[in-house]
């Protein structure tokens, strides 16, 4: 019984390791078409879940400080299988882009590659993907009045007001207003959320998160290790941006720039 019960977790494990590996490999545009790409690929195809946990996930995760597309492909994998599900999953959907990073600048030092065609091509489909990702789910998501107005209230808010808080403002906001719309009308099954993690693991996991970002530019001050001041540097920028690429890159060139780690055109 314990070696099926292995054989089915590992299975499991290489399951999502070849479907995240294979997303980091096919997905282009950036955070917000990754979370099409995952629509597509783990609620319509694979229906390791459904629409409203899905939009859980995703909500849960815009919330939450750090790159909301990566967090959701852990999600997912936690929710597969476990805390190694999540490992896994980022390892395989993350370390495609870290190789190709590391291949493009070595071959292609010295070019500019910006205005390539081939790269303004691949922009374009993920547009498209993107956009039969918010149609499927607004269908399912928006199915009254009330939901869609609460929905174009947050794109207005979230076009015009852009910050590195918005997302959460306006996340908390239409909580809210949801809240006093339908609390008449709540719900009455379990949460659409399960992830098969502890409380006692969670708390670690939270305390370490805090203990890191107080700690580390401790240890900053203290040595004069080039990898001690990098990794606090990414750490802190992770762990304080809301609203995905477009708002870390702020963070990071003031991080790296005035230390002489990058040029401004860099």
């Amino acid at each position: 019984m314990k070696k099926n019960s292995e054989n089915s977790g590992f299975k499991a494990l290489l399951e999502i390791l070849l479907v995240s590996t294979r997303l980091g490999l096919t997905s282009f545009g950036g955070p917000v078409a990754h979370l099409g790409y995952f629509h597509n690929e783990y609620v319509q195809r694979r229906k390791w879940l459904d629409e409203k946990t899905y939009a859980d996930l995703v909500a849960l995760c815009q919330f939450l400080p750090g790159p909301a597309s990566s967090q959701v492909g852990i999600g997912i994998g936690v929710m597969r299988a476990g805390v190694i599900g999540g490992i896994v999953s980022f390892i395989g959907f993350t370390l495609p882009s870290v190789l190709a990073l590391i291949i493009f600048a070595l071959i292609l030092q010295g070019l500019d590659v910006g205005d390539a065609g081939w790269i303004h091509g691949l922009k374009i489909v993920a547009v498209a993907v993107v956009a039969h990702a918010i149609l499927g789910m607004a269908q399912k998501l928006t199915p009254d009045l009330n939901r869609k107005a609460l929905a174009l209230f947050a794109l207005i808010v979230t076009l015009l007001w852009q910050t590195a808080f918005t997302q959460v403002g306006v996340i908390l906001v239409s909580a809210f207003i949801g809240y006093l719309i339908y609390k008449q009308h709540a719900e009455s099954e379990e949460a659409h959320l399960h992830f098969p993690v502890s409380r006692r693991f969670g708390a670690i996991c939270l305390s370490l998160f805090f203990g890191l970002l107080i700690i580390l530019p401790l240890i900053r001050e203290a040595t004069s290790l080039n990898w001690i001041a990098m990794f606090d540097s990414f750490y802190r920028s992770g762990s304080l941006v809301f609203g995905g690429g477009h708002v870390v890159l702020p963070l990071l060139e003031r991080e790296f720039v005035p230390t002489g780690w990058l040029s401004e055109e860099a």
